[in-house]
């Protein structure tokens, strides 16, 4: 069971996440504290694989609970799910170590595969904070690297590398097989090629080298 730790000062919110998150047959949601300073004890003294921060709490935001979560308990991965998808949340969240940032308006399945993903060692991205992460990391430096970005890209066949520069619209599976003509059960397939030949860890580095490589998202 993946153990759950959901973070809101509002409790229909957390009573909602959590009758999401359970109605999955392998997901427990463990605790729900009320503010960012209880969220941090908690995930310190209690057996915790994911947590789920809210960025406006009481005695502690969601950004600086995830900073202290990282240091108290490093084991436990954190997604924050907030109503704002500012670019600035998003990078500071990623740059403290979140495993993900989902907007609350994101749907009931979209959140589950997150904790699924964010439990297994991946990250997950609504499709807004990938499009801010791709568009404020892509930078002159891009330049430098597009080459041996892609002389990766090689190991791709031609139908494959369609599937990368969608990534770095921020489009969902289902959203990019539409754009291509393809199921959604084929592009998971296609992008869990992807990040085993280009040795990445998630979507969001694989959606970075098809921007690097100056690749055009298709069937536009």
């Amino acid at each position: 069971m993946i153990r759950v730790l959901v973070a809101d000062d509002e409790p229909l919110i957390r009573a909602g996440i959590r009758m999401i998150l359970t109605s999955a047959d392998d997901i427990d949601v463990v605790a729900e504290p009320r503010d960012g300073r209880e969220a941090v004890d908690t995930a310190r003294s209690t057996a915790v694989d994911v947590a789920l921060l809210d960025i406006q709490m009481p005695e502690l935001d969601g950004l600086t609970a995830l900073a202290e979560i990282g240091r108290v308990a490093p084991q436990v991965r954190v997604l924050i799910l907030t109503t704002s998808g500012e670019r600035e949340n998003v990078l500071r969240a990623l740059g403290h170590g979140g495993a993900g940032f989902l907007l609350k308006d994101s749907a009931p399945q979209e959140l589950i595969h997150a904790v699924r993903a964010a439990a297994g060692g991946d990250a997950c991205l609504s499709p807004a904070a990938t499009r801010h992460v791709v568009d404020t990391l892509a930078s002159p430096a891009a330049t430098a690297r597009g080459e041996e970005t892609r002389r990766r890209l090689c190991a791709l066949t031609e139908r494959e590398l369609q599937v990368p520069a969608l990534l770095g619209e921020g489009l969902s599976d289902a959203d990019a097989g539409a754009r291509l003509h393809m199921s959604e059960a084929t592009v998971k397939a296609y992008v869990s090629r992807i990040l085993t030949e280009l040795d990445c860890a998630n979507r969001v580095q694989a959606a970075l080298l098809a921007r690097d490589a100056g690749l055009e998202p298709a069937g536009g």
